[in-house]
This record gives structure tokens, C-alpha cells and sequence, in this order.
């Protein structure tokens, strides 16, 4: 089969195109034929060898896809060859508490992923595609989309009413966004563009700020709120933006802890989340439960994501320099 391996830590450069022995489902595992797979910054961070994200080499990169059912193994009677189906990020974290374990299983990163033409995996990780979504849209679910809505749901228990502040028009922010508005909350966001920026008031915004312009995005949140603050932020940057994440949140509010876009370490302002009460959640994406949960609340709202751009599989490493670049709104896709 056609795969991708990470062969270095040269950039994209080290993104090669390799040809592997298919492996038959061994009892209890099915066989996937990959269809789609997504991009995620993580995924970037693991080809690059960047910001001490690194793995074994060889591996195959990336952590989303869907695909069909092309074989099952010895003992599985809840499949069937041509169900489509979308692969959990971590298919051990069926249900429950995560647990290292579970974070060493997560795809593309000390195992191998998914931007191959054939996947192996246990036949209860797996979850049936939704009637209205396509290989390509489910392919942009398992990572950003899971987290968004952990972070909202799970850890963030959003209500109607509730004010959630969005950071960029990445996958994991535009999913909180449209997860946000289903959910009845009003939804503040940044941008570093006029353009992005009216996307996101077209996809229910109520207000968007320009970085850019205006870095003192954590004063606009609070007179947007009258000096309150926001209850949720859904927080992607890291470092460089978790002060400000902080001093946008009102007392006894909530700020998910998602992205390393600015580093994985900085200096922090603990008294902040120390003086407003601020609860502080770490979200690693979620288990095979949440995303099924997930998948039922797309399904009744007819929700699609937003996928910025789709890539042939020869293309890869273009696919990968597109999200380097920033300039996406959404998902990047390649098909296979």
C-alpha cells in the first residue's frame, strides 16, 4: 500500500512517500480503506520535529481519517465490509478517564497514522459516519472537532446564555464556534484578519475582534461582556495568549486548554486564575464516547464542518505547507 513516513527532522522535507505490506485484521480488528484524512498543527509539529514534538522514526503521520470497511477479523460481528466508518485519535479511550495509557495510543504520534492507504484498528474504536457527512467531513471530526466539544460539554458544561470566546478561525475554533451556537451560547472571537473575521460573523459570531490592529483582544472581551468577562475561552495559543485568556474570563469562569501555536511553556500570571477562581482544564481530545455523543448532536442539527481546502494524496506535503501558512479557515483535507 501507498503511505507517507516521517524520516527526519528536516521539515517537510522529511515527509517521504513509501510503499508497505498491507496487514490482514488479526481477532476482534478491522481493515480500513482510508478515504480521507485531515490536518491538524499537531500533526505539523510531529513531521517538523518541532517544539520537542517528536516520535519514533519511521512512523506515518497524521491522526484523522475515515474510510470503508474493507475486511473484518475473527470475532467482530458489528461491522461489515463497505460501512463507512471515522477513526478515533485515540482508539483505546473508549469510554471513562483518560489515562496515559491512552495518550500513548493517540495516532501519528508515538504510533503510526493515518495517511496511508490501508488501517488496522480494534473494531470497537471505530463509529459509524453520519447519512449527511462525507469521508472528507468526517475526516476533520476526530481531533479538533472531539476537543471542541469536550471542552464545551465535558469540561466546560456550557449552558444557553453563556459567553464563549474562540481564538483564531482554526479547526478546533470554528468547531467551538458552531458547537457554541447549537448550544445557545453567544460567541465572541479574534481574528487576524478582516476577511476571517467576517466568516466567523457569518457563521454566528456576534462579534469579532482584529488582533492584528488591536492586540488588546482581552480589553475588547471584557467591554463586550460590560467589564464582566467571558465565561468559557476556548484557548489554542498557549503562552503567548493564556494571560490574556486570563484577564478575559470573569470571576468562577472556565478556559479550556488546547494549543501550543505560541510554545509550550511562558510565563503565566497564576494569580489571575488564583484571585477570579478561574477553573483551568488541560483537553487532549476526548474518548470514543464523547465523540459518539458528538456525532448524535451533528447528526439532529445537520451540522457540516468547514473545510477550508482538500489535497490530492501526491500532494501531501502541500497539504502540510498550507497549514504552515496559516491562511486556512477550517480544515485541510487530503483525499486519498
Amino acid at each position: 500500500m501507498n503511505a507517507y513516513h516521517i524520516t527526519g527532522t528536516d521539515g517537510l522535507a522529511s515527509l517521504q512517500k513509501v510503499t508497505l505490506t498491507e496487514q490482514p485484521p488479526r481477532h476482534g480488528e478491522v481493515q480500513v480503506r482510508i478515504r480521507a484524512v485531515s490536518l491538524n498543527y499537531r500533526d505539523y509539529m510531529n513531521v517538523c520535529g518541532i517544539r520537542g514534538v517528536t516520535g519514533p522514526i519511521p512512523r506515518i503521520p497524521c491522526s484523522d481519517g475515515a474510510g470503508e470497511v474493507v475486511s473484518v477479523g475473527e470475532g467482530v460481528n458489528t461491522w461489515q465490509v463497505g460501512d463507512r466508518v471515522v477513526i478515533p485519535f485515540m482508539p483505546t479511550w473508549v469510554d471513562g478517564g483518560f489515562t496515559q495509557y491512552h495518550s500513548s495510543q493517540a495516532l501519528g504520534g508515538a504510533v503510526d497514522g493515518l495517511l496511508r492507504e490501508f488501517a488496522v484498528m480494534p473494531a470497537n474504536s471505530l463509529l459509524r459516519i453520519p447519512d449527511h457527512l462525507s469521508f472528507e467531513e468526517a475526516a476533520t471530526l476526530p481531533c479538533a472537532a472531539v476537543t471542541a466539544w469536550d471542552a464545551l460539554f465535558v469540561r466546560g458544561q456550557v449552558q444557553p446564555g453563556d459567553t464563549v470566546l474562540v481564538l483564531g478561525s482554526g479547526g478546533v475554533s470554528v468547531f467551538a464556534l458552531q458547537f457554541a451556537k447549537l448550544a445557545g451560547a453567544r460567541v465572541l472571537a479574534i481574528s487576524s484578519s478582516d476577511e476571517k473575521a467576517a466568516r466567523l460573523l457569518a457563521l454566528g459570531a456576534s462579534a469579532v475582534h482584529n488582533y492584528k490592529t488591536d492586540p488588546a483582544w482581552d480589553e475588547w472581551a471584557l467591554k463586550e461582556t460590560g467589564g464582566v468577562g467571558v465565561d468559557h475561552v476556548v484557548e489554542i495559543g498557549g503562552p503567548e495568549t493564556l494571560n490574556r485568556s486570563i484577564k478575559a474570563t470573569r470571576f468562577g469562569g472556565h478556559i479550556s486548554l488546547i494549543g501550543v501555536l505560541t510554545g509550550t511553556a511562558g510565563d503565566v500570571q497564576t494569580v489571575g486564575i488564583l484571585r477570579k477562581g478561574i477553573r483551568l482544564d488541560g483537553v487532549y481530545v476526548g474518548s470514543r464516547a464523547m465523540f459518539a455523543q458528538m456525532l448524535q448532536a451533528m447528526t439532529q442539527a445537520q451540522m457540516h464542518p468547514i473545510i477550508d481546502s482538500t489535497f490530492d494524496f501526491d500532494a501531501a506535503a502541500a497539504a502540510f505547507a498550507h497549514l504552515a501558512s496559516a491562511q486556512h479557515f477550517g480544515k485541510i483535507v487530503i483525499r486519498l
